[in-house]
């Protein structure tokens, strides 16, 4: 028997409200009445910087600018750095700061649909409201927009804090009046904060202002320095009783990452935002979200599942990025969980979603594995390979960032082949033939090329792959891993093919190893994980994936069999959540979406954190937000219960192998590929 799970009659329960799925509920994260003992933020991000919800107002409680790294923490490897928020905002008013401990009925949202944080409150007699978020459009600018309605006179005292975390030195702390050349505008006060990493080898830099409405852009703006890590700028202005008064903060950070001057940029930039037209800056950014959307999953008959979906595809979504070569790490910009690094988890797990509902996202992702082709081609040869070898833990170069005390970035050899599902089947996504030839095709050369040099030939006349780690990674040092197995199989035929797409000459060899690995069964008709495989607890999915995603198993009696067998290896706890959903994709595959329905919800819900329900990685886990774990739940919808796959023959498809839900009355996946298709599934 497949394994089944009791779920909780509540969380069954609050499945089954029927509401518009356009409804503003079903866009929104809420929370009020929170602990702050036991808050775990939600991102507001545009792709390259994040921007984590605190609990106390006005705060941004962690910043994370991506593709910026150094050796800092962890295992003498290259990792994310904590950064300079450029909006943290400190109000006082009548001398007293808001703080979560003075205010009442606060609430918190996170609105989904424009990608945007809002908090409001009470607080001395006023009410407050703020909303932030990282601008669409702009990839580097962050805003604020506080209102303030005070119920009597009182004095407001507003600060922009410019924070140094100890990731950073030899922080050079300024502030400039800035009067713009034949502009008759008063002086635009802005401070401007740069900092090296570590090593030296990245400049970071800031800057920060505020926007005031026409009548106060005279106002008087003062800067302090109070401490050798801290220095912020400052207003302060009578607020009248009962008028609402509004400000904004914008902010840029940026760095030699980025651009060769990031000082000069980082003020340009706030430069620019300040000389838009008024609510300009909303409008474009609320646009760009807009258009986003237009790719999105509609559920029907359940307001609780609408909203969790959506929110995972809306992390996607703020993690990631177009026209640009950067990767998201399994926790994406929501804070420096995993350093960063990119796994395998973007190809197998973020980027299909993604490659349906967002291509050019997974163009993106797939840039910054092409541009660091050269340095897999070195990895491969430090230890005597043809090809390119990817590592475990890629960061800034594409070496190797998986620290020495880890047995994953020597012998988690998979990922090479993961990169190459993944070039391929954006290829058959989006059939662009110019891609292919310029990114496609060297990756699939050169990884080929690897697997060529890695297999081996015995004396049973088949090919072997011996002494990897396994996708399970409580499997060290075996032979023959399941995974492995099938991902170097499909990587040589994927190869093969777009060799004789590009008209190259594919070399024989590359459909004989395809051709001659093999997968082992146990005695009892289960294919075995690996080589001497003793049925020993699995911490993920390896085997089963040869159903989904791989689709080198595709008996059904053979799938279940295995889905049986492993599913019953895999604890409670300690495992990471893309296991489940990947069941869940089987045994909609398979006919029984009970079951699916079952591992469906067990995919997610138990790893949810308050006050947002952010996913951690593991049951009971406290390091949100697991965007691979979000990944493959959305698999478990688009190529689970609404079947859509990539058609070996280009583009995408429907299989006849799906269904839904009992209690959903449709489900609708619209905005698929270049040609932004809709796919429409209704209950029988």
């Amino acid at each position: 028997m497949i394994r089944h799970f009791i779920i909780a009659a509540a969380a069954i329960l609050s499945g089954v409200a029927v509401c518009a799925q356009d409804s503003a509920e079903a866009w929104t994260l809420s929370a009020k009445d929170f602990s702050s003992s036991k808050y775990y933020g939600v991102t507001a991000a545009n792709g390259t910087m994040g921007l984590i919800s605190s609990p106390e107002p006005l705060t941004i409680g962690e910043t994370v600018l991506a593709g910026v790294y150094d050796h800092f923490g962890r295992g003498r490897v290259n990792n994310f750095l904590p950064n300079i928020c450029p909006v943290q905002l400190e109000v006082h008013l009548d001398g007293s700061r808001i703080r979560k401990s003075n205010s009442t009925d606060y609430v918190q949202t996170l609105d989904m649909k424009n990608g945007e944080f809002t908090g409001r409150l009470n607080c001395k007699g006023a009410s407050v409201e703020y909303r932030y978020c990282a601008l669409r459009q702009l990839s580097h600018v962050a805003l604020m927009e506080v209102t303030i309605t005070p119920s009597s006179e009182m004095m407001l005292e507003a600060r922009i804090n410019h924070v140094v975390p100890s990731s950073l030195h030899d922080a050079r702390m300024t502030t400039n009046d800035l009067a713009f050349h034949h502009k008759s505008e008063p002086p635009f006060t802005m401070i401007t904060t740069t900092a090296l990493s570590p090593s030296e080898t990245v400049k970071t830099a800031s800057s920060s202002a505020f926007l005031f409405v026409k009548e106060d852009e005279a106002m008087p703006v003062y800067h302090k320095i109070p401490d050798s890590d801290k220095h912020y700028i400052f207003f302060r202005k009578k607020l009248q009783a009962g008028k609402p008064y509004t400000f904004r903060v914008i902010g840029s950070l940026i760095s030699s990452v980025h651009t060769a001057d990031p000082l000069n940029q980082a003020e340009r930039i706030v430069t620019y935002a300040r000389f838009q037209k008024e609510g300009e800056l909303m409008r474009r950014h609320r646009t760009a979200w807009e258009q986003l959307w237009e790719s999105d999953i509609i559920i029907e008959g359940d307001l609780q599942a609408q909203k969790e979906v959506r929110s995972m595809l809306y992390h996607l979504y703020s993690f990631s990025r177009e026209n640009v070569a950067h990767s998201p790490s399994p926790m994406g910009l929501s804070g420096l969980g995993y350093n960063g690094h990119v796994f395998w988890d973007t190809e197998m797990f973020m980027m299909p979603p993604l490659m349906m509902l967002q291509p050019q996202m997974a163009r993106s992702m797939l840039e910054y594995r092409f541009e660091r082709l050269d340095q897999a081609r070195k990895n491969a040869a430090a230890y005597g390979f043809k090809g390119a070898m990817f590592p475990w833990e890629s960061a800034s170069t594409g070496a190797e960032e998986c620290p020495v005390t880890s047995l994953s970035g020597t012998f988690q050899h998979h990922v090479t082949a993961d990169v190459a599902i993944g070039a391929w089947r954006y290829y058959l996504a989006t059939q662009d033939r110019e891609w292919l030839q310029t990114r496609g095709w060297p990756i699939l050369k050169a990884t080929a090329e690897f697997w060529e040099s890695r297999c081996g030939k015995k004396a049973d006349g088949l090919w072997h792959i011996d002494n990897v780690m396994c996708a399970d990674e409580w499997a060290l040092n075996v032979d023959d891993n399941a995974y492995t197995n099938a991902a170097a199989k499909l990587n040589l035929q994927y190869a093969y093919e777009a060799g004789k797409l590009m008209g190259a000459k594919t070399p024989a060899i590359w459909k004989e190893i395809a051709d001659g690995l093999f997968f082992e069964c146990m005695e009892n008709g289960v294919t075995s994980e690996h080589a001497g495989y003793d049925g020993a607890e699995i911490k993920q999915a390896d085997v089963n994936l040869l159903a989904f995603p791989l689709g080198v198993i595709t008996d059904k009696g053979q799938m279940l069999r295995d889905l049986d067998y492993y599913s019953l290896k895999v604890p409670q706890k300690r495992t990471p959540a893309m296991t489940q959903s990947m069941f869940s994709v089987i045994c909609t595959r398979c006919g029984d979406i009970e079951q699916a329905w079952k591992w469906f919800l067990d995919s997610y819900r138990p790893n949810a954190v308050p006050p947002f329900g952010v996913l951690a990685e593991f049951k009971g886990g406290t390091n949100p937000y697991f965007a691979t774990g979000a990944g493959g739940t959305l698999q478990s919808v688009i190529f689970g219960f609404a079947g859509l796959d990539f058609n070996p023959k280009g583009g995408i498809m429907q299989v006849k192998q799906h269904g839904l839900p009992a209690h959903w009355k449709s489900l609708t996946i619209k905005g698929v590929g270049p040609d932004k298709k809709t796919f429409i599934i209704k209950s029988e």
